[in-house]
């Protein structure tokens, strides 16, 4: 499903920190199959204020931290199981280390599927301490820039300090490496916006993590994504 040979020989950039953009991830039938079936089941909201950056969208487990199987595997479509399972393959990690230079032999990793609505957004920010890298990957068949829900990689913790800009379509993605220097945002989506921006984070974090976004004891009340029923959210 991923074009692991296409990512082993991308090149990071190190201004203002280390990231790359990746296109052509997937052969146009897989992207479409992809982007058809983006999951709609086991979201939570996640909103708030953390110090640093304000935030608001939804999310799925698709990979809990750590784990070797796949999170709900029975609401996937057959493309989006075979999806998880690459990203739980060692050429996937052994591909991105490849590029980074970051030892990820013991790093522990996550994977969420994300719907940013009408209004979502997610504040400048270099991540948690924890991270080593995360690689968000895209899944809108079309997307109007005009919209929003872009992801940003800014020079410094101003928003309007940005360097690159990439679209959420299926294909695209970026690999940003946590640093002090790291700052990057998602540009809040328009509110008259008709769809969600979708995406896939995969983050790895260092050896003994615990996950923020499903923390041990957590027990939040999930919910499936209903075309047309889209919340706005007013954060």
């Amino acid at each position: 499903m991923l074009n692991l040979q296409h990512i082993a020989t991308q090149r990071m950039a190190t201004e203002p920190y280390q990231w790359v953009f990746i296109d052509q991830l997937f052969s146009a039938e897989d992207a479409a199959l992809l982007a058809a079936s983006f999951p709609r089941d086991k979201f939570k909201t996640v909103k708030g204020y953390d110090g640093e950056k304000g935030y608001e969208y939804m999310s799925r487990s698709l990979v809990h931290m750590g784990a070797s199987g796949v999170s709900h595997a029975e609401g996937l479509s057959p493309a989006w199981r075979a999806l998880a399972g690459d990203l739980l393959s060692s050429e996937y990690r052994s591909a991105l280390a490849r590029i980074s230079g970051q030892d990820l032999s013991k790093a522990l990793m996550e994977v969420n599927v994300i719907h940013y609505g009408p209004g979502a957004f997610m504040g400048p920010h270099v991540d948690l301490k924890a991270k080593l890298m995360t690689h968000v990957l895209y899944f809108n068949e079309v997307w109007d820039p005009q919209n929003g829900g872009c992801i940003n990689i800014l020079r410094s913790s101003d928003p309007t300090d940005v360097l690159a800009e990439v679209l959420p379509v299926v294909g695209n993605s970026v690999l940003l490496v946590r640093s002090k220097k790291s700052w990057h945002s998602v540009s809040r989506v328009a509110r008259d916006c008709q769809t969600s921006r979708r995406s896939l984070n995969v983050i790895f974090h260092l050896p003994g993590s615990v996950s923020t976004m499903w923390p041990p004891g957590d027990n939040p009340v999930l919910q499936d994504y209903a075309p047309g029923g889209w919340p706005t959210f007013q954060f």
